[in-house]
Parts: C-alpha cells; structure tokens; sequence
C-alpha cells in the first residue's frame, strides 16, 4: 500500500512538472483562463458520466485523468494570480474531510449511512459556509439533478416523509392536479405549474426508494434511442420511410427491438 502512495505521489508530481511547462511553452495552454477551462470542464464531467453509465473502466480511467488535469490547470493559474496553489487544495480538503467525518475521526456515532449524510449537513451549516439548509445547492444544475439535492438535503434535517409509502398519495393527487387543468382547459401557466409539481413528486418517489432519478432517467433515454434506431434502421433496409409507417406497423418493430434487448 505505501509503495502505491509513493507511485501516486511520483506521478502526481510528474503531472506538476507537465503543467509548469505546458504553461509555459504551449500557445493554447499560455491563453487559458478559468473561465474558458469552465465549459470544457462541464464537458469532461459529462464524458465522465456517460462512462459511468456504460460501464466503462477504461473510459471512467481516461475522464478521470481528463478531470485532474483541469483541477491542476485551475491550480496554475490560481498561483499565477497569487490566488492559491494545488497546496491549499489539497490541504482544504483533508481537513473538510476530518472535521466531516467525526464518527472515524472522532467520537460521534453512526448507524447508516443516511446518518452520515445528516450529519455531514448540519456540520457544513455549524461551519459558516453554507448560511441555509438549501444554500449550498449551484443554481446552474440541471433541474432534475436540483430537484433531487433539494428533496435530499430537506431529508436531511427532517423534512421528509416517516413512510416512503406515503409519498403515492401525493403522486396521486398530483397527476390528479394535472387532469383537472387539462379537463377544465386551464391556462398554460397553470399546466406548466401542475406538471411541474408532479414531476418533482415523483423525483421525491425516487428518492424515497433510493433511485437516482438522473441515472435511471438517462437509462430510460438510452433505452428508447437503441430501440428506435433499430425501428428506423430496419424501416430503411426495406426503402421505406418512417413517416409512411401506421402506429401500428411502428408498434411492431418496436416489439421486435424488445425481443431482441432480452
């Protein structure tokens, strides 16, 4: 184990050096910014994602390599404006982490690890850095991603449902909500309003039966794309346009593309 924190610490430096003279020497490198690492680190952490989701080790080794680099270029730059070196990074973390952790570094005890999380936020609240239970959350998330931080972080100091179970009559009263706008021909503000709700009730579902809706919501997108394509592919093979099919013959090669799958 000390042999392989030694090659990590080696290697790491190795990517220092690399850096110092990248910035250095390089043209693209000598012109970048944060702002302009900002987008492409976004980028990186969708690439990241996406191996993730497939399964891919090798692609999840490449995006996290991808990833270190930005974190040592942000760096670079930082100590380049007297800002903060990979020093403080590092450093910050580590005692994030300790003080984080009291029930491995120090005496508090836990069950699960849903009482780790809990406590987890009300240190960060005890700490100064995040004033409110839901101040801590970026505003530019993407919607489903915040609607489930938001749920999760509200969870966590007790605003939650006591019985999973219950959270499907709210559902139910939602989709409820949506009927009753689209029957009495409400306005669009008003529908938009309804759906809105209900899709974050059933983000809340998914917590509740520890779901990422993210993830599985992005499996499901998959899922229609590959069993699309081979709708439309097979349609092509036969010179045929999708837009010459019925539902019904649609409805077919749909069914042939889930036969396939299992």
């Amino acid at each position: 184990m000390e042999k392989k924190k030694n090659e990590a610490v080696e290697a790491f430096r190795e990517l220092l050096d690399i850096m110092d003279e990248l910035r250095e020497k390089c043209p693209w490198d000598q012109k970048q910014t944060w702002e302009s690492l900002r987008t492409l680190t976004i980028e990186e952490t969708y690439e990241l994602a996406d191996a993730v989701l497939a399964g891919d080790s090798e692609g999840i080794r490449e995006e996290l390599g991808d990833l270190l680099l930005h974190v040592v270029f942000y760096a670079k730059i930082g100590a380049e404006k007297e800002a903060f070196e990979i020093t403080d990074i590092i450093r910050k973390i580590n005692r994030k982490l300790i003080h984080r952790h009291p029930h491995i570094f120090g005496d508090v005890k836990v069950t699960n690890a849903r009482e780790v999380a809990d406590n987890w936020e009300k240190i960060k609240l005890e700490e100064g850095d995040q004033k409110t239970v839901l101040g801590g959350i970026p505003s530019s998330l993407p919607a489903l991603i915040k609607a489930y931080r938001v749920q999760d972080k509200a969870g966590g100091v007790g605003f939650d449902w006591k019985d999973p179970e219950g959270v499907w009559d709210k559902v139910d009263e939602e989709l409820g909500e949506v009927k009753e706008v689209l029957l009495t021909d409400g306005t669009t503000e008003k529908l938009e309003e309804e759906f809105g709700d209900l899709l974050f009730t059933i983000v809340n579902a998914a917590r509740l039966y520890h779901v990422n809706p993210e993830n599985v919501l992005e499996k499901a997108n998959l899922k229609f794309i590959r069993r699309f394509n081979f709708l439309e592919q097979e349609t092509l093979k036969k010179g045929i346009s999708l837009k010459q099919l019925t539902i019904e013959e649609m409805d077919r090669y749909w069914e042939q593309a889930k036969k396939n799958e299992s």
